[in-house]
């Protein structure tokens, strides 16, 4: 079932967008391709059960949420040695080719409603290029929102033997918007033969925003793209994270982590596509719910029938520390070779009461002992995050919830 487009969305506001840019016409064309598809487009899928759909996207009223041009942001780019960190107006300028043959080679800009809209109207966006031979480690972007909505874009391309370490932070700016906002932040890395991209992200967006992001990656022959994403803002996240396997000996780890409380509603999704030989991947997510928030998690590990040598792994757990909390989780394992060594596993639960007595016997204030345990539940998570920037952002923004 596709979606009403807003009714003050047209051709010319797409126009009036990329004239504003001066954007070449191939990237017009793009914009006015996806608004025009969105008449036949559905939302993303979401998991439902009988009478339920777990994550309901239909709320999203973009008559209300979209107001495009108006859309504001602060963002601060932060480069090293022998990489570009351009924004897409500059980007489009200094790589007309290589833009026009990779933007949208990884993220269909039709995949979806969402996605067309995300690209028919993105105002801002980052396009990050790592040539051959060149190792990068401090790459940064900083995002202050400070419209109704905000729609963004990044690309990122790594030539052959090439590295580079991306640290994303998404949140609110101190611009005064009342009532509901939204953000939408599409990702798409392009690796090159033998190069490595890791990608971190921590979103903490004010609790009126619905936040929409797919980071998804397509990895050449032994090449590696990791992903972490860590949310702890908005109202409602759907998140979305992907990788495609495509060259031999290629390999993917997503790391996921997130912590609700009040009313927010976390819908993380990772899945990864084996579609070549010798290829690895491991899918970690935790994450911790109190008050009424709530969590629905889908992993899908897809193994084709040409992944010969396949080694994929997953596991999901969710603490419960509110008894009106709810968590649901839905991994799935699908196998068309059968040389493959897999994995799959999802636990929800609350604090173990016997660890808690046992803290609390020793003097421990309950409160201080409960927030031990949860942090200690993160320690997996944690140490599979290689940035300690961002790892440490991370259990500070975690510790600080729990004292809250």
């Amino acid at each position: 079932m596709s979606t009403q487009v807003p009714a003050d969305l047209s051709e010319a506001t797409v126009h009036e967008i990329a004239n504003s840019r001066d954007e070449p016409d191939w990237l017009r064309e793009t914009r006015l391709a996806a608004l025009k598809a969105m008449d036949d487009l559905a939302m993303p899928d979401v998991i439902q059960t009988p009478g339920r759909r777990w994550t309901n996207l239909d709320q999203l009223d973009f008559d209300e949420l979209a107001d495009p041009l108006t859309q504001s942001d602060t963002t601060e780019r932060v480069t090293d040695e022998g990489v570009e960190v351009l924004p897409f107006t500059e980007a489009v300028e200094e790589h007309p080719e290589l833009m026009q043959s990779t933007f949208g080679s990884v993220i269909d800009p039709e995949t979806n409603y969402l996605t067309a809209l995300s690209v028919a109207l993105f105002t801002t966006g980052t396009f990050i290029y790592v040539p051959e031979g060149v190792d990068a480690e401090d790459v940064t972007i900083r995002t202050e929102m400070n419209s109704r909505s905000l729609f963004s874009h990044t690309l990122v391309v790594t030539e052959d033997s090439s590295s580079v370490t991306i640290l994303e932070r998404i949140s609110s700016g101190d611009e005064a918007v009342d009532g509901e906002r939204y953000y939408s932040n599409l990702v798409e890395v392009d690796a090159g033969e033998n190069s490595y991209v890791q990608y971190g992200s921590l979103q903490t967006l004010d609790e009126d925003t619905y936040n929409v992001t797919l980071k998804r990656g397509d990895a050449d022959t032994y090449s590696t793209i990791n992903w972490i994403e860590g949310n702890i803002g908005s109202r409602l996240t759907r998140s979305d994270v992907e990788t495609v396997l495509d060259g031999d000996g290629s390999e993917s780890k997503i790391v996921g982590a997130f912590f609700g409380h009040h009313d927010q509603h976390f819908d993380v999704n990772a899945r990864v596509w084996h579609r070549a030989e010798h290829t690895t991947a491991d899918l970690v997510t935790r994450g911790v719910l109190d008050d009424t928030a709530r969590s629905v998690y889908e992993g899908v590990q897809d193994v084709g029938r040409e992944a010969w040598d396949t080694s994929s792994y997953q596991r999901e757990n969710t603490l419960m520390l509110s008894d009106d909390s709810e968590a649901d989780a839905s991994p799935k394992l699908i196998i068309n070779n059968h040389d493959t060594e897999a994995s799959h596993s999802a636990t929800v639960g609350q604090v173990d009461q016997e660890d808690l007595f046992y803290l609390t016997s020793r003097t421990i204030p309950e409160r201080d002992a409960r927030n031990m345990l949860v942090e200690g539940f993160f320690v997996p998570v944690f140490e599979e995050i290689e940035v300690d920037e961002l790892r440490e952002d991370l259990e500070a923004r975690i510790a600080a919830r729990l004292r809250e």
